[in-house]
């Protein structure tokens, strides 16, 4: 299953779309940081691990940017303390 994240930049948000339905995560960003609000999975999509494609998508952008993130959302801050190779992005 390969999913391909996006940066909705005009919404402010990381997304990722399967099956008719868009999973996302918002964020707000100030100098070289993304800080992480909120992840949302549609339940249509729960229990497949779009959630985790998205965290690991978005922290992928992110490095590719040379950004640090700031992960403010529950999720992604586990996702992160499970996944110590994105250690080096927290700010």
């Amino acid at each position: 299953m390969q999913h391909q994240v996006r940066d909705a930049r005009d919404r402010h948000r990381f997304e990722l779309e399967a099956d008719g339905h868009v999973a996302f995560s918002t964020y707000e960003r100030s100098g070289g940081t993304v800080t992480i609000l909120h992840t949302e999975v549609p339940k249509e999509l729960g229990g497949r691990g779009i959630g985790t494609a998205l965290a690991h998508g978005m922290l992928e952008l992110i490095r590719a940017e040379g950004l640090k993130v700031k992960p403010l959302c529950p999720f992604v801050k586990a996702y992160i303390g499970k996944h110590p190779e994105y250690a080096d992005l927290v700010a």
